[in-house]
This record gives C-alpha cells, sequence and structure tokens, in this order.
C-alpha cells in the first residue's frame, strides 16, 4: 500500500574589519531578521497544514477501509484522491485496515505563487514503524512485505484553489529511502 527553510544570512561589510565598541541594538537586529525571513513562510505553513490534515483524513479511512465519513476530499483531489480512493478499495476487497500512525517529516521545497494557481510541492519522509495492516475479521497483522523499506519518500503536489490548498497528487518513492 503506498503511504504515503534557509534563512538568507545578512551580512554588512563596509571593509572596516575593527569590531563595533556598543553591543547591537535589540530592535536594529530584530528588523533584520524579519527582512531576512522567507517571503512565502505563510504560505508555507499554509501548504502543510492542508497536507497534514489530509493525512489525518486519510489515516481515519485507512482505519474502516472507507472515506465516508472523512474529510479525505476536502484536503486531496483529483490524482491524490483517486489513488487514496484505489487504496481504500483494495483494503476492503481483501478485508485490511490499518492501525497506528504513520511517521511524517514534510517540508515544502517548491512553491510557485505567481500564476493563476498557486502550486506546490511538498516532500515527506514516511515512516511505516508505527503504522501496521491488520485483517478485520480477526485483527492479525499483516506483515509488510521484505522489500517495503520502513522509512521512504514520498511528493506531494498541491494547488491554492479558492477553498485552500488541495494534495492534487501523491507519488510514494519506495526505492528512495530517508
Amino acid at each position: 500500500m503506498p503511504l504515503a527553510l534557509a534563512l538568507a544570512g545578512c551580512g554588512d561589510s563596509d571593509g572596516d574589519s575593527k569590531p563595533s565598541a556598543a553591543p547591537p541594538n535589540a530592535s536594529v537586529t530584530s528588523g533584520v531578521a524579519k527582512a531576512s525571513a522567507d517571503p512565502q513562510e505563510a504560505e508555507k505553513k499554509d501548504v502543510l497544514a492542508s497536507y497534514r490534515s489530509m493525512w489525518a483524513e486519510q489515516m481515519k479511512a485507512y482505519a474502516k477501509a472507507d472515506a465516508k465519513g472523512t474529510d479525505l476530499k476536502r484536503y486531496a483531489t483529483l490524482n491524490a484522491l483517486s489513488k487514496f480512493e484505489l487504496d481504500l478499495a483494495r483494503m476492503k476487497a481483501a478485508g485490511t485496515v490499518a492501525t497506528g500512525q504513520l511517521g511524517h517529516a514534510p517540508e515544502v521545497t517548491a512553491l510557485e505563487t505567481g500564476g493563476k494557481l498557486p502550486r506546490a510541492t511538498v516532500q515527506d519522509c514516511i515512516d511505516l514503524s508505527k503504522w501496521k495492516a491488520v485483517r478485520t475479521k480477526t485483527g492479525e497483522p499483516i506483515p509488510l512485505p521484505t522489500n517495503q523499506p520502513r522509512r521512504y519518500v514520498a511528493t506531494a503536489t498541491a494547488e491554492k484553489w479558492p477553498g485552500g490548498w488541495r494534495v492534487t497528487d501523491y507519488t510514494p518513492d519506495g526505492a528512495r529511502t530517508c
């Protein structure tokens, strides 16, 4: 089953190698920090909040092999939603559900806000160490395939729609461990 900031440094060198005798002024220092902060930080936080909410809803769906009663469609759409719904259908047909939680370490690796439809790319390290599939009838755990890495990279694409950020595609890459 596929489950799935660098701060700009500021320097001031006028060629004078003598240190200043006075300590730095706190208001000047904080002004420099604010000026060097990522101007897209708020959008990145919104993207990650939507991505994390999608996963929370997806885990609710995986726990019962059904998206009914979840808000998965609020956070995932298009290809991503189709892939998750296919996973759920396969789980239901196989009589399995997921228990535990997936570990995540998502970060926004690309953000384009200039066009009509802002887009973002999220890279995540999926950690399966506290997650398992179980048989619905017996509760028996189903071991992960031996070739399944316990930690792997997944990439999601998100778009900002009128109602907020939506994950439009999700691609796990079991060949890339993290």
